[in-house]
């Protein structure tokens, strides 16, 4: 039997969660993001007051825009300061991922209850194995639509096609609202055409290169010589770009999948000194272990190896690594690790970002919370 695999992605997700909320400002250039981004006041006469982007200061960047304002050029992961001179009017909202997570939760659950076979990509996206079932491509991705758009109110884009690959180029063709189907045929009509950037996988770098051959299109990728690719590439990512430039890919539909590790990590507004602002560098990574904790229990899992990674305001980033005895998930004992480890690090420069990573993860059971390690966090950390 032919496979065929939906790949689901949310529409300008943050952003539509956030229009729910404050319908008047649909139609409008609104951005997501920024640390220090205050909430929505309101006027003596009911009125809503928004801050605009061109107030913003400070370091923080994108999570999302809507479609509005991404005809501006600004994107996710941009720093908001340099948004800020593309679309100065735009609306900037703080980022509220609780109510995110609600959202995706909800809409995985709607298209759970049409067909169970999911793959878990993120928070605004998943794959659908759909071989097994009965419907045709396009009514089914009008069901799968109609109820995610029923339990959420918002809407998402589908793409159908043989394998993930295809899937994950169709989706994004046909934003926002969309449903593209790849069949016979249409590899070459509609994926041909497009930049070899548009594959998932081809990044800046390889892109470059790609570029200095000549090699613009999906379809010119798919055309070269083996033999040409080989004078830039390795033979196994030769391999791969062929592959994927043909629309080849066999990957399954992993419906249970276990994360190799789970993090968390905050870039500050400003950069932070080491013994000047010691009880802020404190409170935050003891902000970031309850967090890890959190996602540990929500998850049901725990970690032997706990992680924290530095960026200093020269950019330089410095990680270390402690395995305990036993898997932990508790707080109190992931904070205590990270105090060792940052003690590990010389803090001869201010700080930028600072994260909280905890790997070796197992299922909960047979781990221990009890403290492991002699060492008085308040007194290893930032020493």
């Amino acid at each position: 039997m032919s496979r065929r695999i939906a790949h689901l992605d949310m529409d300008a997700f943050f952003a539509s969660v956030e229009l729910l909320r404050y319908p008047e400002l649909r139609g409008l250039p609104v951005v997501i993001g920024g640390g220090n981004t205050t909430q929505p006041s309101v006027a003596p006469d009911g009125t809503r007051l928004y801050s605009r982007l061109r107030h913003y200061v400070g370091r923080g960047v994108i999570t999302t825009a809507t479609y509005e304002a991404r005809k501006f050029g600004v994107h996710s992961a941009m720093g908001l300061m340099k948004a800020a001179k593309l679309a100065p009017e735009a609306v900037l909202l703080p980022a509220d991922f609780n109510r995110y997570r609600q959202y995706s939760r909800r809409f995985k659950e709607a298209v759970a209850s049409i067909a169970s076979k999911i793959e878990d990509r993120g928070i605004d996206e998943i794959y659908i194995d759909l071989t097994e079932h009965p419907e045709d491509s396009l009514t089914l991705a009008r069901r799968l639509k109609q109820a995610v758009h029923d339990a959420t109110g918002l809407t998402c884009s589908i793409g159908v096609s043989p394998n993930k690959l295809l899937s994950k180029i169709a989706s994004d063709l046909d934003k926002p609202d969309g449903i593209t189907l790849i069949g016979k045929g249409d590899l070459e009509g509609r994926i041909w055409s497009l930049p070899v950037g548009r594959i998932n996988g081809i990044g800046p770098k390889a892109q470059a290169k790609l570029t200095d051959m000549g090699l613009l299109t999906v379809g010119d990728l798919a055309r070269t010589p083996r033999e040409v690719l080989l004078t830039r590439f390795s033979e196994r990512y030769t391999h791969w770009l062929l592959e994927v430039a043909n629309g080849r890919d066999d990957r399954p539909v992993v419906v249970e999948s276990t994360p190799k590790s789970v993090s968390r990590e905050t870039t500050f507004e400003r950069d932070l000194h080491v013994r000047r602002d010691r009880l802020i560098l404190g409170r935050v990574l003891n902000d970031l272990c309850a967090r890890l904790h959190s996602d540990l229990e929500r998850k049901e899992i725990a970690g032997k190896t706990i992680g924290v990674k530095v960026r200093f305001d020269d950019f330089r980033t410095v990680t270390r690594d402690h395995t305990l005895p036993l898997a932990v998930h508790d707080g109190a004992a992931i904070r205590q690790a990270a105090g060792l480890c940052l003690s590990r690090i010389p803090m001869d420069r201010r700080i930028r970002l600072l994260g909280v990573r905890v790997g070796g993860l197992v299922a909960r059971g047979a781990e221990s919370d009890t403290p492991t390690l002699a060492a008085d966090p308040q007194l290893s950390l930032f020493s």
